[in-house]
């Protein structure tokens, strides 16, 4: 049969044949090529989810650097799901950051900017989080934290090595960026310009219709806003806790192990006598034995410390072994044989000749059996407790790596098993305002939220006093709420933004009738329904920007108006419409040596100097050119929202 296709392939029948269908294989190839809708990489579009001059990102490093991007965010907002990210544009937001590091990197390539191995590696020995208990760089704490961070060596040192040379790149654009003192006199006066006017309030409520929507109105009005009913991921984490309570009561220290105890610690209860010294210390016999001769004679040690040019030192309460560890036994010896108040015969150290003078005995008599038995069980009860709950929690933790269930290990340790109500990622009880987690999983839930469902782990509560297992039972992914769970609440919506559309009508036919001789409060009167009181402006920028809270948008929008101009501005969520009146603007003059001259054009300079590097990297962009491959970029996408 071979021998047949080898003849067949060999006549010129068949090489045409086999020719023409490899001819069919590459312009496959070609067409899906250049069609760009071939599945690479598991990735539909291609491999590539951008090109900036010659450099590809792929799909798999946006994937990950957005991921990486929401564990980051999930630091201020641990309620903040993948789809909720990617909905407030996170993704759109991760990728323009990542051309313009390409770009950065690509120029620098072309002008012969580098940044070299040493110059990365000291900034690796700078990074606080790389550190180990000694303060110095820890290369096991170093692999631990890039593992968490699901990054490698090359990775961490690739993007240190992109921070560097733009660091290089941005700081030469941007030095010397300053703004003119007259120009920044100018703008400064504005701090002190004030502006008189009005603003009114249309409220949708008002507006709003008290009548239900139709079935496809409320489904139109569902799926164009379903981003507003997102919920956060939810789970509920069975767990139970064990302690000393779980530790059988033979760990109870018998009269043998007291026994045994106390005569291993023998020394311990013996009698003891600790001494209290001043002593001084000469180089000499000779000098020692003089000076005891004139204390013993009546002078003072101080005194006669004093007149030979040396000083005397304090020591104690100290023991005999304690004064012989620091000084020597000679010394401990003859401070132990005076008697109070004496001095005691010279004896020699390392460091001289002492002169010793007994200030203070403590006599301590010997503790017997009896005596010290409380104490030796107490110590012996903790010790055994410890022990027992060690092995006991290593039994556990042997038992949950071997895959038995929580139920399991809690009903042979005899505790109780407990389940918690859905919680967030923040440790909250979802859908329970001010209610969080149970105290005992209040450091759990975060671990908990990383976890797959039905696999349990063991943690510390109390060092050496309380360990619990906890588990993920039950996970609720975050998703839009089905129409059906939340139809008052869209219901509610739904007449909210119908009352704004009419609202909107409202605030135009205000804004027509206001004319020279037509104030806003007199306009909003006209209207049929009765609308909120007009509120009256008068303000300087400098009172603005003093105020402690966000500024609200109608007193924005009334500071960057034109004088004598009426703008209509959308209230958020529905809630109804402005109509903000500018009626006049005045300006005082500002000194050339008043203080906010010099903040003004502090603050200028470094607005100047961050416009600078924004449009030195917009004309890398341009230079090297950038194209996006929009089919990956909405693979990744659905990815990473578990899409198929």
């Amino acid at each position: 049969m071979i021998q047949l296709f080898r003849r067949f392939f060999s006549s010129k029948i068949g090489l045409g044949i086999t020719l023409a269908f490899l001819g069919l294989i590459a312009l496959a190839f070609a067409s899906m090529d250049v069609s760009g809708t071939a599945t690479f990489g598991g990735v539909s579009g291609g491999d590539r989810v951008a090109v900036v001059g010659d450099e590809k990102i792929g799909t798999a490093d946006l994937n990950r650097r957005a991921q990486n991007a929401l564990q980051g965010i999930r630091q201020e907002n641990p309620t903040l799901s993948m789809q909720a990210f990617v909905e407030q544009g996170g993704l759109d937001g991760v990728l323009e950051r990542m051309i313009d590091r390409f770009a950065i990197t690509g120029y620098a390539d072309e002008y012969g900017i580098r940044a070299g191995d040493n110059l990365v590696n000291s900034e690796i020995l700078q990074i606080p989080a790389f550190r180990g208990p000694d303060g110095s760089f820890s290369q096991e704490v170093y692999q631990a934290a890039l593992n968490q961070q699901s990054l490698t060596d090359a990775m961490l040192r690739d993007d240190l090595r992109t921070s560097l040379i733009e660091r290089q790149i941005m700081q030469s654009a941007t030095a010397g960026t300053a703004i003119p003192t007259k120009l920044a006199r100018n703008y400064a006066a504005l701090l002190r310009e004030r502006r008189e006017g009005s603003i009114a309030l249309i409220p949708s409520a008002v507006f709003a219709p008290e009548g239900d929507p139709s079935n496809a109105q409320l489904q139109a009005f569902y799926e164009e806003n379903r981003s507003r009913y997102i919920r956060p991921e939810r789970r509920t984490i069975r767990y139970a806790s064990f302690g000393i309570g779980a530790i059988d009561a033979s760990v109870a220290p018998t009269p043998a192990d007291i026994a045994a105890r106390y005569e291993r610690d023998a020394e311990q209860y013996a009698a003891k006598e600790s001494r209290t010294i001043t002593q001084l210390i000469v180089p000499t016999e000779d000098a020692a034995n003089a000076i005891r001769q004139r204390v013993s004679g009546g002078a003072s040690l101080e005194a006669v410390a004093r007149e030979a040019g040396f000083s005397t030192s304090s020591v104690g309460p100290v023991e005999r072994g304690e004064l012989a560890d620091s000084a020597s036994p000679q010394v401990a010896a003859a401070a132990f044989a005076a008697p109070r108040g004496s001095i005691a015969t010279p004896a020699r150290s390392g460091l001289g000749w002492h002169v010793v003078r007994v200030d203070g005995i403590e006599s301590t008599p010997a503790q017997t059996l009896a005596q010290a038995t409380p104490s030796i069980r107490e110590a012996l009860l903790v010790e055994k407790r410890n022990e027992a709950l060690a092995d006991l929690s290593s039994r556990v933790e042997e038992q949950i790596d071997g895959g038995a269930p929580l139920s399991e290990v809690a009903e042979e340790l005899g505790i109780e098993v407990n389940t918690s109500p859905p919680l967030t990622a923040d440790g909250r009880v979802y859908g329970e305002q001010g209610r969080g987690a149970p105290e005992q999983l209040q450091d759990a839930v975060s671990v908990a939220f990383q976890m797959d469902e039905g696999e349990p782990q063991l943690a510390e509560i109390v060092r050496g006093e309380t360990f619990l297992i906890f588990e993920a039972a039950d996970i609720t992914p975050s998703a839009t709420a089905p129409l059906n769970e939340i139809r008052e609440q869209v219901i509610t919506q739904w007449r909210l933004a119908e009352g704004a559309r009419l609202a909107r009508e409202a605030a135009d036919r205000v804004m027509e009738r206001l004319g020279e001789d037509t104030t806003l409060a007199a306009a909003v009167r006209q209207e049929e329904e009765r609308l909120p009181p007009v509120d009256s402006i008068n303000l300087t920028r400098e009172q603005l920007a003093q105020r402690q809270q966000r500024v609200p948008a109608p007193l924005a929008l009334l500071f960057s108006m034109a004088q004598g101009t009426a703008k209509r501005l959308e209230a958020p969520n529905d809630l109804g419409w402005f109509v903000v009146d500018l009626d006049e603007i005045s300006t005082d003059e500002v000194a050339a040596d008043d203080p906010i001259v010099v903040a003004t054009r502090q603050q200028l300079g470094d607005t100047l100097a961050q416009e600078y590097s924004s449009q030195l990297v917009a004309a890398m962009r341009e230079e090297l050119g950038v194209e996006k491959n929009e089919s990956a970029i909405e693979a990744v996408r659905k990815q990473l929202l578990g899409e198929s």
